[in-house]
């Protein structure tokens, strides 16, 4: 059993002597170091003893549960403080874990078994990403549980999760997105879902799909053209939505998607509070699916519009994109705010994100520019005088103006170390 109460020889400021201390953690959660004011190692150790005796008189030792039971218990003590999507995934990791080292107790989880875990999932051919993405869910459960004072230690700390490369931020150019503005405007025709408004707002705001599907008419102010990105409460006329990562924000709007967003108002039937939920999508939500409990918090978030996937692969194959998502449209515009002038904290305050990692990770992508503005700088630190001065057999010859340096072949090499003036290709060379 881990000590609660330990001492602590502390010598005094000429070296010469010293006192004992007790350092603790009390009933509260502070730490406490008492001097004991002598040098008694008995005494000490009779004093340690009494004090760890009351702490854990106050103290109720973790009770014995099995991994099943520790998941139950978890998840009820989180209640909904997370997603219904975070906690079927959570379930999930909890559940594949328990099938490879078996439903064991929670207190006795170690290092090893993470390492176990970590191994069979790259086994079974598991990405690295979604390898990564179960640890840090087994790893959050057990956070929780020292935060709770079931555990003293997260057992799963230091497994480390797979490294994997770095994936090519898609982001759309600004022919393609010219391109899927006419090809929304021509799906018009076969979808009520307003496609063209609603990828004008993904590349202006960078909102979330769910933001946008999500967001209501008194979400946006006309007069000081903006528009806010706040959480929905279930009531009789709108269902409940969370925002990701963050509370609420508030995003500029152009005076042209302004009028858009006029336009669209004025031809909406009235009492629909959302902006670009299709009336009959949400009558059917609203008359079908909330009285009969088949709309859930999770449904908020992905199942607003059917076949939204789709559609939007449609609209791709007809403005001639290979390949892409809607989402994309967000990093797009996000990396267009930062190669704008942006500065890494403003454009992580607009985008939502709760950390600078997430915007530079995920979001970010070098433009064409960046690499001829890069070609250029270098001319300052290798210019081509030093490159004519250092590199003198090459430009040797190319004196003239206009005149391109060739490229020379690296002579071969003989048999003696000397370097052939002619070198001529071998008979396997000559064959190719």
């Amino acid at each position: 059993m881990e000590q609660l109460v330990r001492l602590w020889e502390r010598p005094s400021y000429d070296g010469k002597k010293f006192r004992y201390y007790l350092l603790y953690t009390d009933e509260q959660g502070k730490r406490r170091q008492k001097s004991l004011g002598h040098a008694d190692r008995r005494k000490a150790e009779r004093q340690r003893v009494q004090i760890e005796r009351k702490l854990r008189m106050g103290i109720v030792e973790p009770r014995s549960m099995r991994l099943s039971e520790f998941l139950e218990d978890s998840l009820k003590r989180t209640g909904d403080q997370i997603r219904e999507s975070t906690r079927i995934e959570y379930r999930s990791a909890m559940e594949d874990f328990i099938d490879v080292i078996g439903d064991i107790d929670y207190t006795r989880i170690r290092q090893m078994h993470g390492e176990l875990y970590r191994q069979t999932c790259l086994d079974r051919n598991n990405t690295p990403a979604t390898v990564a993405k179960k640890l840090r869910g087994l790893s959050r459960f057990f956070k929780l549980a020292v935060e709770r004072k079931q555990l003293d230690e997260n057992p799963l700390a230091y497994v480390k999760a797979p490294s994997s490369p770095k994936k090519r931020i898609r982001i759309y150019s600004e022919d393609e997105c010219a391109r899927l503005l006419l090809a929304a405007s021509a799906f018009q025709n076969d979808s009520v879902l307003e496609w063209d408004i609603l990828i004008t707002l993904a590349l202006t705001t960078a909102m979330r799909k769910s933001e946008l599907l999500n967001l209501t008419w008194t979400d946006i102010d006309f007069d000081g053209q903006t528009v806010e990105v706040s959480p929905k409460f279930s009531t009789p006329e709108t269902w409940e939505w969370r925002i990701k990562d963050t509370d609420r924000r508030t995003l500029p709007l152009k005076q042209d998607v302004m009028q858009l967003l006029v336009n669209l108002q004025n031809r909406s039937p009235e009492g629909y509070p959302y902006v670009l939920v299709p009336p009959g999508r949400y009558d059917h939500i609203q008359q079908e699916l909330r009285p009969n409990g088949q709309w859930t918090f999770c449904h908020a978030r992905t199942s607003i519009i059917n076949n939204f996937k789709r559609m939007f692969d449609r609209i791709l194959t007809i403005a001639h994109v290979s390949s892409g998502t809607f989402h994309d449209i967000r990093k797009t515009a996000i990396t267009n705010w930062f190669y704008q002038g942006l500065n890494i904290y403003d454009v992580m305050q607009l985008a939502g994100h709760s950390k600078y990692e997430t915007t530079y990770r995920f979001y970010f992508q070098v433009k064409d520019g960046l690499m001829d503005r890069a070609r250029k700088a270098t001319t300052h630190a290798v210019s081509q005088k030093l490159l004519q001065k250092c590199c003198s057999k090459v430009f040797k010859g190319n004196k003239g103006k206009g005149r391109q340096a060739q490229v020379l072949v690296s002579p071969k090499l003989t048999k003696r170390g000397r370097r052939d003036s002619n070198p001529q290709p071998s008979d396997r060379q000559s064959d190719a």
